[in-house]
């Protein structure tokens, strides 16, 4: 058996008590380490914290590992139970979806157990979660690569008068350019979006497409350690948030479409001007 067990958001202690008790029985125990462990306890020491929580060691199991030797772990669930922890809930992210898929072609059986995603907890802003609109993602620019096909979602939502969640780059473990062409691989250090990197470039793509989607005085609501003890929830416009220092990785972003008069309520609780002490000098 395959069991896909979601660790939630905060720290090691939101996995659910079903998911523990799957962990404790299984022979071996993976982590995806290519999204963010950073609330996990996760050092250079490897995952002491999760290993003494299970009492059992745990593998970091990087994208590399998962895309591409995702079968040796299959077939180890064939005839054991076998545990793949995944940050946030299993289907928060594409590539867990495409592991059941091929658990499923090697008649492998597989049960999933869910927990908190950013995808609902960023419903703690106020925002009604039924009320947005196609979520995007906001890659890291480089001199060569500006890319923005988020730009029609967004305005497409804003249109609607939806919300829109915009998640923001996580690059762990990306091989360098120049390791690429020598055929060698050597990765640059671990980088995470800002809020604020996030809408100096939304901005800049506004600049260049001309449509209106949204502009520096467009409300937002910035994000930061969703579910951890530290969270940060703060709403104004997009200059505003500009001049807020988020702390610490990780971000996310919500471009605010129609309110109704509760979610502006709710708004009011995080804007700007509630949170002065948290604004850059």
């Amino acid at each position: 058996m395959l069991y896909i067990i979601g660790l939630g958001l905060g720290d090691e202690r939101d996995i659910t008590l079903r998911g523990l008790d799957a962990i404790k029985k299984c022979s071996k125990v993976y982590i995806e380490a290519y999204t963010s462990l950073l609330s996990f306890g996760i050092s250079s020491n490897g995952v002491s914290t999760l290993e003494s929580l299970y009492g059992k060691p745990v593998t970091l199991a990087d994208r590399e590992m998962v895309e591409e030797k995702a079968d040796d772990v299959l077939l180890e669930a064939r005839d054991s139970d076998v545990a793949f922890l995944v940050v946030g809930d299993p289907f928060g992210a594409t590539t867990h979806s495409d592991l059941v898929v091929r658990a499923k072609k090697l008649e492998v059986d597989v049960k999933v157990i869910h927990n908190a995603s950013v995808m609902n907890a960023v419903g703690v802003c106020g925002l009604q979660l039924y009320r947005y609109g196609e979520t995007v993602s906001i890659p890291f620019f480089t001199e060569t690569w500006r890319p923005d096909s988020f730009y029609e979602k967004i305005q497409k939502n804003r249109t609607l008068g939806l919300h829109t969640l915009c998640l923001l780059d996580i690059r762990v473990k990306e091989p360098t350019l120049e390791s690429l062409c020598r055929g060698k691989k050597q990765y640059e250090p671990p980088r995470y979006m800002s809020i604020n990197t996030a809408i100096e470039q939304l901005l800049e793509v506004e600049q260049i497409r001309g449509g209106s989607a949204y502009t520096e005085d467009t409300t937002c609501v910035g994000l930061a350690r969703l579910g951890s003890e530290d969270q940060m929830v703060i709403a104004g416009s997009m200059k505003q948030l500009l001049m807020v220092d988020f702390g610490p990785p990780l971000h996310c972003l919500v471009i605010v479409g129609k309110t109704h008069p509760v979610e502006e309520e709710m708004l009011d609780f995080y804007t700007v001007a509630g949170n002065l002490d948290q604004t850059k000098e």
